[in-house]
């Protein structure tokens, strides 16, 4: 009898690090727990040892579609530690000696999209897309989000994609400056393996450096940014409009806010 694999696990094999997202049945939503095994796994491997390079990944068709609102009604909503538990998820990729990818295949949305962000790299198979769908459940973006994609895109988009709610398919992510590179959906897989086999016979020091410098000149917020967004979505948690897309989502409907 085969033992089913916990939702998030973990992988090293020839110096690369797989951390996979293992809840299929959910589009790879998390929870609080799931959020803190992410922490684990990069935790676990983050001082020395033979990790080269590491992948961050959601299995089955999704990379992660946020915070798991599907049984909110019965396990309750995201609260203040599935925040901390999101903030410490970035703060760990951030942190983490060697260079992390995100490898998105399907939808990044919600909090998914602040974990790719995390990401040294993010690379998107041609299909997929990111959206900040927090605006749609009454809920501003967490995990970093507001400095991660500004930092990467601007304020302009930022404002587009965080208020609008917006799918952005991964060539205009690409375009927008985003993400790193998009790989054919039947090639993906090939294509990533070329990329962490380049990252993982490179110059291991030089790459900490390089990431720790870069991450220190265009991330000066995501600190402030962590505190900002989990005031404020607390508050929001609270709030009757968050009631209402809870309550709109699992409807299947549109959501009616108040003012």
């Amino acid at each position: 009898m085969t033992t089913p694999r916990p939702d998030v696990y973990s992988t090293l094999e020839n110096g690369v690090l797989r951390v996979v997202i293992n809840r299929p049945h959910r589009m790879n939503a998390l929870t609080t727990e799931s959020l803190r095994d992410i922490v684990a796994a990069f935790d676990d491997h983050a001082h020395g040892g033979p990790v080269r390079v590491a992948v961050l990944e959601g299995a089955g068709r999704a990379f992660c579609t946020g915070a798991d609102l599907a049984d909110a009604v019965l396990s309750g909503p995201p609260s203040a530690d599935t925040i901390d538990a999101a903030n410490d998820v970035a703060r760990a990729i951030r942190s983490f000696p060697a260079p992390v990818i995100a490898a998105v295949r399907g939808p990044a949305a919600g909090v998914g999209v602040s974990l790719a962000l995390a990401c040294d790299l993010t690379v998107a198979a041609e299909s997929s897309y990111f959206l900040l769908a927090f605006t749609k459940v009454g809920l501003m973006p967490d995990g970093g989000a507001t400095a991660l994609v500004a930092a990467s895109i601007g304020r302009a988009r930022a404002m587009r994609m965080a208020l609008l709610a917006e799918k952005l398919p991964a060539r205009d992510a690409l375009d927008s400056g985003l993400i790193s590179q998009v790989f054919p959906d039947d090639t993906f897989d090939d294509d990533l393996a070329v990329l962490l086999q380049r990252l993982g016979s490179g110059p291991g020091k030089a790459f900490q450096q390089t990431k720790d410098a870069i991450n220190d000149a265009t991330l000066t917020e995501l600190d402030s940014a962590f505190e900002r967004e989990r005031a404020g979505q607390i508050s929001l948690l609270a709030s009757a409009d968050f009631a209402e897309g809870v309550a709109a989502f699992q409807g299947k409907r549109a959501a009616v806010f108040g003012r």
